[in-house]
């Protein structure tokens, strides 16, 4: 049993509605942890358009969904918020008047007294190659995202796919991989140019392996890889030796575990109070595209309104005995103190 680790806010996603929550909540002394299930802050922005330009930013005339994740990690920066990547939060139980006990298929325990789900249209979900009788092998040799790169250490590698992910990891194991092959269906990326010609480059030395085909048979017993069957362009099958398997083939959206929670969905999303963004369950909120109410759009500029709402409400379950004084950032020196700027 891991420790069981205690916050005054859980936020369930780490897009941009579940950052600028961090900041919110920051203002007002609250501290917050956020679990994820990608690898990395951003949230839709950063796995789906990191480079697509965004136009309805308030301020910001044109900015990336990359930049704009960039931008929120620095503002929340002096609120020190602990990230929890590559995790899906699979329980939610109400234990205390406030106090939430969350869970993760990560084998972590959240004690919160107050939960913030900020998960978008639901939690990503990778999409799992056509590979018949792949299911024995996940979670054992096949694995669709890294939480531990040393898992990996001296292991004869296999990654499939041929976007950023894909290349991005390729490059990152490939320094502690016994050997590390990729394998892609044509011999043009989706991925950045640049990760292509450094990936290119560990090719042309030697120092890896690039099949153009696809992958159709796996071996090995009991979920332990042990060989893969790779169909090249040509026709031909090659056969490879592995320990692991990494491929990445995408994401797509799902509502996961939250469809379980109790919380009276409509079409798949969550009714929260307008004046808070609470549910109908006291310190459990909702903000982002999960939610609804009448005249909701689904805006970032709307989710971060309904966070800063949201931070005013949880303010009181963290803190009961206290006042809150309404302060804004250009005139409160206790505030700009806190952001470091005073």
């Amino acid at each position: 049993m891991s420790e069981t680790i205690k916050t005054d806010v859980l936020i369930i996603g780490a897009g941009p509605v579940g950052l600028f929550a961090v900041f919110e909540l920051g203002l007002l002394d609250i501290k917050a942890h956020l679990v994820d299930i990608l690898d990395r802050p951003g949230g839709q922005c950063a796995e789906l358009y990191p480079e697509k330009p965004i136009y309805d930013i308030p301020g910001i005339p044109l900015i990336t969904g990359d930049g704009l994740t960039k931008s929120l990690m620095e503002q929340i920066e002096p609120f020190g918020p602990t990230f929890h990547f590559g995790e899906m939060v699979t329980t939610l139980e109400k234990i205390g008047d406030p106090l939430f006990r969350v869970g993760t298929d990560g084998g972590k325990t959240f004690e919160a007294k107050c939960v913030v789900i900020a998960a978008g249209g639901g939690s990503f979900q990778p999409k799992r190659p056509p590979i018949n009788g792949i299911e024995p092998y996940e979670a054992k040799s096949v694995h669709y995202a890294v939480r531990k790169m040393d898992a990996f250490r001296d292991k004869r590698l296999l990654i499939v796919g041929g976007g950023d992910s894909a290349l991005d990891w390729t490059l990152n194991l490939q320094p502690i991989a016994k050997r590390l092959t990729l394998v892609h269906r044509r011999d043009e990326f989706r991925g950045a140019p640049d990760s292509v010609n450094k990936m290119r480059a560990l090719v042309d030395t030697g120092k890896m392996d690039l099949k153009i085909g696809q992958v159709t048979d796996l071996e090995g017993p009991d979920g332990q890889l042990s060989a893969v069957s790779i169909k090249e362009k040509d026709g031909t099958v090659s056969r490879i030796e592995v320990d692991a398997m990494l491929p990445f083939f995408g994401l797509t959206m799902k509502l996961g575990p939250v469809a379980e929670w109790d919380l009276d969905l409509k079409e798949n999303l969550i009714p929260v109070d307008t004046g808070t963004f609470e549910t109908t369950t006291p310190g459990l909120f909702a903000i982002g595209d999960i939610n609804t109410y009448p005249g909701k759009l689904k805006l970032i500029l709307s989710g971060f309104h309904e966070g800063a709402l949201m931070a005013q409400k949880a303010f009181h379950y963290v803190y009961p005995e206290k006042r809150l004084v309404f302060q804004y950032t250009t005139s409160s020196t206790n505030l700009q103190k806190k952001l470091g700027v005073a």
